[in-house]
């Protein structure tokens, strides 16, 4: 029991930054009619309640594909399509305006009872919708008569807005309407976008069936910036699947200013949680920016920089640095920071006299190994080295000579040191010395 609550404990100081972070944003949520349908859909309402009465302003935009195919199928009427957009006829429409209906009333009642069996009990959910699109018929296309699906003419973000302010989540249902009082059938992923960059809005979460986008070998894909996005999305074979239709409308939201989208599965239990307030996440993150960077490391960093490195130290693999060394040679490490924390660094030291630099103090942590990061550390390494003028690099280690042979470092003798460098080797250590020529 008490290793349940020391987890409980750890998990909840963890995510304290996130929830910090994510107070007073916006939000827009994309469900497709699947995770309407789904049996997780009560514990995805109740993540959405928890997200509310933690101060995320939310915007629920949700489809209803398969709920209208179902109704069209029990009238035994057709289900037509073309450029993955259903032609909503006269029929088409009574049925979407009647679909449309049920399911608004019935996401609304589920805010209800999802308050009710949760540990939200208690707590009062606002869940708010309206008339936010203003539509046009898309018309006739390629000789098609799309009759009644049309297309976006303008959000009415202040309304939104105002209902965001008091604290409600508004449910934006994909349906517009035309000045002169007509009803249209609108893409749920271009209303959630639409709404997305109409509103700012800080992050679009589309929930599809997988784990976010997959690679080749079916593992998720952590991170994507908008262009290999857009390589991925041309490689996905099923051009209607909810994580294509999803993953085009997050590129679409991060080129308009978006900085950050996410896929996440809506058959999980709590990924939407674990998405937001865990460091690595477990869906794919469409972000205009790397939120791990390689960058110059700064007096803040200390604290960082010798958690880091305290083990290697302890274990005799690292020279001990003491704090006040740290601080005074601050200017000399490289760090990388993903998402607040430091996950790996190195150093460089100077001998320009003999045109030298020595790369120290190379570490990752033990979470992010298996990535590249010691790789893009020695290339900044490197980099600066270059813009220093310094034609040589090395490196003395014990236990990494393999890594550092792979990556173009030589072995060397004492004597190939800087002069200074050989009269501090410690001889007890008894390092392999390794150097690389840089290119110009």
């Amino acid at each position: 029991m008490a290793q349940d609550t020391d987890v409980i404990v750890s998990s909840f100081r963890h995510s304290a930054p996130y929830i910090n972070a994510h107070r007073n944003k916006t939000f827009v949520l994309m469900l497709g009619g699947e995770a309407l349908d789904h049996e997780n859909f009560q514990d995805i309402v109740s993540d959405i309640a928890l997200l509310n009465s933690l101060g995320v302003k939310l915007v629920l935009v949700f489809g209803f594909r398969p709920q209208i195919d179902a109704a069209l199928l029990a009238r035994d009427l057709p289900s037509r399509f073309a450029d993955n957009l259903r032609i909503t006829d006269d029929q088409g429409l009574d049925v979407v305006k009647q679909v449309v209906g049920k399911l608004l009333i019935d996401i609304q009642a589920t805010f209800s009872m999802g308050v009710v069996n949760s540990p939200m009990q208690g707590s009062r959910i606002n869940v708010m919708s309206g008339n936010f699109m203003v539509a046009q018929p898309i018309g006739v296309r390629d000789g098609i008569d799309f009759c009644h699906t049309g297309k976006i003419r303008r959000v009415d973000t202040d309304s939104i807005r105002w209902q965001l302010n008091q604290g409600a989540i508004v449910v934006v249902p994909p349906i517009g309407y035309s000045i002169t009082g007509e009803a249209f059938n609108l893409s749920a992923e271009e209303v959630a976008t639409q709404v997305a960059i109409g509103l700012k809005a800080d992050k679009i979460i589309g929930f599809c069936s997988n784990q976010g986008v997959l690679d080749d070998k079916d593992r998720v894909i952590n991170e994507m910036l908008p262009s290999e996005a857009e390589t991925r999305l041309t490689e996905l074979t099923d051009s209607d699947s909810g994580t294509v239709r999803y993953l085009r409308a997050a590129i679409a939201s991060c080129y308009a200013g978006v900085k950050r989208s996410h896929l996440v599965s809506y058959q999980e239990s709590g990924a939407l949680l674990k998405e937001l307030f865990t460091r690595d996440g477990v869906g794919t993150q469409i972000v205009t920016e790397s939120y791990e960077k390689v960058r110059d490391a700064n007096i803040e960093d200390i604290g960082g920089i010798l958690e880091l490195i305290q083990p290697l130290e302890e274990k005799g693999i690292l020279v001990k640095r003491s704090r006040e060394l740290l601080e005074s040679e601050i200017e000399r490490f490289t760090v990388v920071e993903r998402d607040g924390m430091i996950i790996g660094c190195a150093a460089l030291y100077c001998f320009p006299e003999n045109k030298m630099g020595e790369l120290a103090c190379v570490v990752s942590h033990p979470k992010y190994r298996r990535g590249s990061r010691g790789d893009s550390l020695v290339r900044h390494i490197e980099a600066q080295a270059i813009k220093m003028g310094l034609e040589k690099i090395y490196v003395l280690t014990t236990q990494s000579i393999h890594w550092f042979r792979e990556r173009g470092f030589e072995p060397a003798d004492i004597q190939d040191l800087p002069d200074k460098k050989q009269q501090m080797y410690n001889f007890q250590r008894n390092s392999k010395i390794l150097i690389k020529s840089l290119t110009h």
